[in-house]
């Protein structure tokens, strides 16, 4: 088990992360969500040992995590992580790099291990192609199967997606943390994107001021989002009165996602419209309510300075009242 014990740190004089505690089981998958600039490639470079720790404690079952006082190099062997700067060497190829960490010893076991991960991360085509001549997304892609490559315990990925289309995106990341599930093997990811963490993430922190401001699931948190960083990271949403849609919630302001509102003929929430915007399957639609952006979705456009009435759907009136 990871254990992170009420650690700070900060560049300079100014404090990055105050006081931070949170645990990742075996196997666990862990999502760290925030603003830019709110620690989240910190929390990582910290718990791979790259900085020396001024107050709290980094354990991986019970071994200290040091840093570059105590440790010649960098990391440790049970530990693999993926920078953003990917790390690769670009004048050999990518079944070189992805076999680089692979026993010599075993040359047929190492071809077919190489084999096994580049067909993971879809670049059979490019098995012979130099790193150098890759694109962004194609070297992340060498990245992260070389950072499995000898299994490690626990894996550590700083926006492990963002340089991919997302015509390969959704495929990769599936395949990535199905094997990672099936080799027991811990992740933390520190990302901006929610696909990164709804289907796959055990459990989300979600980082504000140096401070976690939520540890839950990530359904946990989508039900009952108690800041708006948290519920913006989920969808589009509106910061309303309860009583203005006409429930009895248990807290004061409400938010409520922009696809839980939907059109009604009955009296209700009065809006006017003033502009939509196409997103594939539907519409978001903006309008004015007390002089404020409202939003909503619907399977059409509607016309500018049409007045219409929004209430709550069914799943969220369970929602918030629950």
């Amino acid at each position: 088990m990871l254990q992170v014990q009420n650690i700070s740190f900060g560049y300079d004089d100014k404090t990055i992360l105050d006081h931070i505690s949170f645990s990742v089981a075996p196997g666990e998958q862990l999502s760290i969500i925030g603003e830019s600039g709110s620690g989240k490639s910190t929390i990582l470079k910290l718990l791979y040992g790259t900085y020396d720790l001024p107050e709290g404690e980094i354990l991986w079952k019970n071994q200290p995590i040091l840093g570059p006082k105590y440790n010649l190099v960098i990391g440790y062997d049970f530990m693999k992580y993926v920078a953003q700067e990917f790390d690769l060497m670009p004048f050999i190829t990518v079944k070189e790099n992805i076999g680089k960490f692979l026993s010599n010893f075993y040359p047929e076991e190492k071809e077919q291990r190489a084999k096994e991960l580049i067909a993971l991360v879809d670049l059979v085509e490019f098995t012979d192609v130099k790193v150098k001549l890759l694109s962004g997304g194609q070297k992340q892609r060498v990245a992260l199967a070389r950072a499995i490559a000898k299994e490690p315990e626990i894996i550590l990925l700083d926006e492990p997606f963002s340089h991919i289309d997302n015509f390969q995106k959704q495929t990769l990341r599936r395949n990535l943390f199905k094997y990672l599930k099936e080799k027991n093997i811990s992740c933390v990811v520190a990302t901006h994107d929610r696909e990164d963490v709804l289907p796959y993430a055990d459990h989300m922190i979600v980082l504000n001021n140096g401070k976690i401001i939520a540890n839950n699931t990530p359904e946990n948190l989508y039900k009952q989002p108690e800041k708006p960083l948290i519920a913006s990271f989920f969808d589009e949403f509106n910061t309303m009165r309860a009583s203005s849609l006409g429930i009895n919630a248990t807290s004061e302001p409400i938010f409520v996602y922009a696809h839980e509102l939907q059109l009604t003929k009955s009296p209700a929430l009065e809006v006017r419209v003033t502009q939509n915007y196409y997103r594939g399957h539907q519409y978001l639609v903006e309008a004015e309510y007390q002089s404020k952006a409202i939003f909503f979705y619907h399977n059409t456009a509607l016309p500018p300075n049409t007045t219409v009435h929004l209430q709550l759907n069914v799943a969220a009136k369970k929602r918030l009242k629950s």
